[in-house]
């Protein structure tokens, strides 16, 4: 249970990054069981102008946040390369934690900080936002009523323009490249579809010489049963997020896997030889719907085990594609 003395789960919010003032901020406004108390941030005018609009003290240091008898839970946007000293110092203060992903670099990192939360009985759950949409359970379901027959292949894709120069993802230290900071959502989504049990085939890894960082760069994956995963990401191309399954008898595609807006309706297309069709699905709230299941997890009425053990079952996997990617220097 939480400190709060009323209905609603007290969050401070470390960081104060794009993907919080677009779009968990908004979900967090407006959700009847959460109350923004605090917002810190490494520069107090960045904590001014996020409180300005979604309320809460500002706050200069993260380690002040933390000490606040106002906060039972933080969550944490930083750059991924600082989320596991964060996570474990928010742990270490009693918070529970919604974290962005990746929760770490590394499986054994993650693995530390998922028996940290157990042993102290606080809640850890890391934010890939996309699994929360109701549009990828509808695709199982059409997939189990062998819309497209037996699966024999699955692709995607998750590509951005480039950047300006001293974004946070070009920093090696700290954002780590495009693998580690969206690259893991084709991986995410191949397990999501194929099981954890997949084995990495081989990777190529475009890495820029000056920054340090991979750029972009395409992994074949493979279940036991030899279905492949061919999995594209990279920050040097034009925007696509997209996965399609393909069967014995048809092809399914959904665009906009990975970040549909909350008021976008998702299409799915299904293609067979003789037609095609396309299912307009149900807009859906992913964020909101992350929100509400943390929440649920912190009161106790929710158990969160298995999405920690898709988060270490990605962390290996995604350890796994590093150590076996070819390097090529651009």
């Amino acid at each position: 249970m939480f400190k709060s003395t009323s209905d609603r789960l007290r969050i401070g919010i470390m960081g104060c990054a794009d993907i919080a003032w677009r779009r968990t901020l908004p979900a967090m406004e407006g959700s009847r069981a959460v109350q923004v108390t605090a917002i810190a941030s490494r520069d107090g005018r960045s904590a001014a102008k996020f409180t300005d609009r979604f309320g809460g003290v500002p706050l200069e240091g993260y380690d002040v946040l933390l000490g606040r008898d106002d906060v039972d839970a933080v969550y944490i946007p930083l750059p991924g390369l600082l989320h596991a000293e964060w996570v474990a110092r928010a742990l270490d203060a009693g918070k529970h934690v919604l974290v962005e992903k990746p929760l770490t670099a590394g499986y054994e990192e993650t693995g530390r900080l998922i028996a940290q939360a157990r042993s102290r009985g606080l809640v850890l759950l890391e934010n890939y936002m996309f699994l929360y949409h109701s549009q990828h359970t509808l695709v199982r379901k059409a997939l189990a009523e062998d819309v497209i027959g037996e699966l024999r292949d699955f692709s995607s894709a998750f590509t951005i323009p480039p950047k300006p120069v001293g974004d946070i993802r070009y920093q090696r230290d700290v954002g780590g490249g495009a693998f580690l900071d969206f690259g893991g959502y084709p991986v995410r989504a191949a397990q999501y579809f194929l099981g954890g049990d997949l084995k990495v085939v081989g990777a190529v890894f475009r890495h820029h010489r000056g920054r340090g960082v991979v750029m972009s760069g395409s992994v074949l994956l493979s279940t036991p049963e030899g279905i492949p995963a061919r999995l594209t990401f990279g920050m040097e191309h034009s925007y696509r997020n997209t996965y399609s399954l393909s069967g014995s008898t048809g092809r399914l595609t959904l665009d906009r896997a990975f970040t549909p807006p909350e008021t976008y309706q998702p299409v799915m297309r299904v293609e067979r030889q003789d037609h095609h069709e396309q299912f307009v699905l149900p807009a859906d709230h992913q964020f909101a719907n992350v929100i509400d299941t943390f929440v649920d997890a912190v009161l106790g009425d929710r158990d969160v085990r298995e999405q920690q053990e898709g988060s270490l079952r990605q962390a290996a996997l995604i350890e796994e594609i590093r150590k076996n990617a070819l390097l090529v220097e651009v």
